[in-house]
């Protein structure tokens, strides 16, 4: 089974040299840290940065300098500032090739919800629906149960939706699995996970090959 580490460094080999990417809240900021060694990732933040680099040692901590999480981050050589009109500009003109997010659910449709839970004071969904509307690939990460252990991959949401039918891969800490024709199909176990685990975690359809490789960590 995976820590949030763990999660962030599978989907660190998600990464092609010489994309655009974002990262959203939580779990996703820390595929920044793990960029595999002599490939060239420009990470952009939507609250205006684009060469956005792992996160800063103590002596190098910068208060002016956050994500979209507000998290101090850290910038490469050659990165560029600009405003949010800029930014979004960006991203709804598809110039981003892969999209990190967390989720609190995700439907076998490809379906997220990670913006609103009824009844809990949120500040808005932040730039999670136009990534969803304009990303070319969209990767979530995300535990594969609650805190009350219930699943978090459903035949369909309960929360209100950021997106439709937008999620191509989920990353979590018992899996990796693919959504295809309405499904979840079963790509990769975690360390010491069973597929037996993995199927009694999953409240949606899950298509299970004949063979199912164990994650290389």
């Amino acid at each position: 089974m995976l820590d949030k580490i763990g999660i962030a460094k599978r989907i660190a080999q998600e990464l092609e040299n010489g994309t655009y990417v974002n990262l959203g809240i939580g779990i996703p900021t820390l595929v920044a840290n793990l960029v595999p060694e002599g490939m060239n990732v420009e990470f952009q933040s939507e609250n205006g940065i684009l060469g956005m680099g792992p996160f800063p040692t103590d002596a190098d901590v910068d208060a002016d300098l956050i994500n979209a999480g507000k998290q101090t981050i850290t910038a490469l050589p050659g990165a560029v500032y600009f405003d949010s009109a800029a930014s979004f500009a960006m991203i709804r003109g598809r110039h981003v090739q892969l999209t990190v997010l967390g989720a609190m659910e995700v439907s076998q449709q490809g379906d997220i919800a990670n913006w609103k839970i009824p009844g809990r004071l949120v500040k808005g969904m932040g730039g999670a629906m136009d990534l969803v509307a304009s990303a070319e690939n969209i990767v979530v990460a995300m535990m594969h149960t609650n805190k009350h252990g219930e699943s978090k991959l459903l035949s369909s949401c309960s929360l209100p939706l950021t997106g439709v039918a937008c999620v191509k891969r989920i990353v979590t800490n018992l899996a990796v699995l693919d959504v295809k024709d309405g499904v979840f199909h079963l790509v990769e176990r975690a360390p010491g996970v069973s597929v037996q685990d993995i199927q009694a975690a999953t409240a949606g359809d899950l298509v299970v090959p004949a063979e199912v490789p164990e994650m290389q960590i």
